[in-house]
């Protein structure tokens, strides 16, 4: 577990914090670690039970053990004292992506951070004019109220109506998802050792103010598959907010929507080529913002090409990328697809002089973890040369 160097903190300050101790922080912490409880006790010297106890409130820590607690989890002594916003969320909330592949763990370290992405825009608006929520009516109905022409083919295109997107590729996808309030963030969950296999792809919630959307490159760095899975966790959000868990059937809708979202059919039905085409399916994806592997799947969906022509297409690509013919785009070269809402809003607090070490002392974070969930980029160290001693001449 990653430790790190704290300033020394006055007997005072300890006490103080472990008076007003807040078990959710806990846990929060040690989630966000990824650190189960015996891993932790390893740490900081007392049993499993009792880190078990503090986080159920039961037992307060001696003021001693909390400064170990915040040497362990990496976190200032006072991210463990009452006092600031925060929205408890749960696995149940998220609408994970492939869920048995991941550990709990994982998916427990993920919802932390989601809780982080939220405190840190409640800190922010309370300074900077975020954009309003921007759904349509039907999105925000009960199930029991949502149109039955509301399907996720038909929640596609109203959103692009309401949206003022037409029929056209959406260029910035990310971007229009930000512009109509809906939080977006981007941000590695990888670790040096991990399975890369077994890591998140997406996920989004609706149990925050704002629907949010956490987005990583850590199954892959690819902005056509960074698209879908964007427009895959809207889809959610418009169609599922009324449920607490996720099936296989509304990842099928969900995927359904951001087909649609992304390629209209009708649009895309009279560009596709009515059999397997690779140089034109790139051009055609390359405009639309969509991977060939996705256009070969509605072309099957749209009943352009068969089954089988879509099984050797499949099999093709396979060879091709596994050779290093067909390449992925990296996310971070398209400027519209990393999100920037967050980013921006700090950088405008720094210009009327708030700085990030005031929005960290503000949420009792560390300034470098304020920059990873807002995504912005940590200063690299700036050297100069040691001027050289006088010598005993001079």
């Amino acid at each position: 577990m990653r430790r790190i160097e704290t300033t020394p903190i006055s007997d005072e300050t300890l006490q103080q914090v472990a008076r007003a101790f807040d078990p959710a922080r806990l846990v929060q912490a040690r989630q966000l670690a990824k650190a189960t409880k015996a891993k932790l006790q390893e740490s900081v010297g007392v049993t499993a039970t009792a880190i078990g106890q503090y986080e159920r409130g039961e037992v307060r820590p001696r003021a001693d053990t909390v400064a170990q607690l915040a040497m362990a989890l990496a976190v200032p002594v006072g991210f463990f004292a009452y006092g600031r916003p925060r929205v408890p969320l749960e696995i149940a909330q998220a609408s994970f992506r492939r869920l048995r592949a991941t550990s709990v763990l994982q998916q427990q370290q993920a919802v932390a951070y989601a809780e982080q992405v939220w405190e840190l825009s409640a800190y922010l608006e309370e300074h900077v004019e975020f954009p309003e929520l921007d759904l349509p009516p039907w999105a925000w109905a009960d199930e029991t109220e949502l149109p039955a022409s509301i399907d996720p083919v038909s929640a596609a295109r109203s959103l692009r109506e309401h949206w003022g997107l037409g029929m056209k590729p959406i260029r910035h996808l990310v971007a229009e998802i930000e512009r109509h309030g809906i939080l977006v963030v981007l941000f590695s969950l990888r670790e040096e050792g991990d399975d890369q296999k077994r890591h998140i792809d997406a996920f989004s919630t609706i149990a925050t103010p704002r629907p949010m959307i956490v987005l990583t490159p850590d199954k892959a760095d690819d902005v056509m598959r960074h698209r879908f899975s964007a427009a895959h966790e809207l889809g959610h959000i418009v169609l599922h907010r009324w449920h607490q868990t996720r099936d296989a059937h509304m990842e099928r809708e969900a995927d359904a929507f951001a087909a649609e979202f992304l390629t209209p059919r009708d649009e895309i039905g009279r560009e596709l080529p009515r059999r397997f085409n690779l140089s034109r399916l790139q051009e055609i994806g390359l405009r639309w913002g969509v991977s060939v592997k996705s256009l070969v799947f509605r072309s099957k969906e749209l009943e352009l090409i068969s089954e089988a022509t879509a099984r050797r297409a499949y099999l093709t690509l396979t060879a091709l990328t596994r050779d290093g013919i067909i390449r992925s785009e990296s996310i971070a070269r398209y400027a519209g697809e990393v999100p920037d809402l967050l980013k921006n809003a700090v950088a405008l607090l720094e210009s009327v002089g708030i700085t990030v070490a005031e929005i960290a002392r503000a949420l009792q974070w560390s300034p470098a973890h304020v920059r990873k969930i807002a995504g912005i980029d940590d200063p690299k160290p700036r050297l100069s040369l040691v001027p050289p001693l006088p010598s005993n001449d001079e």
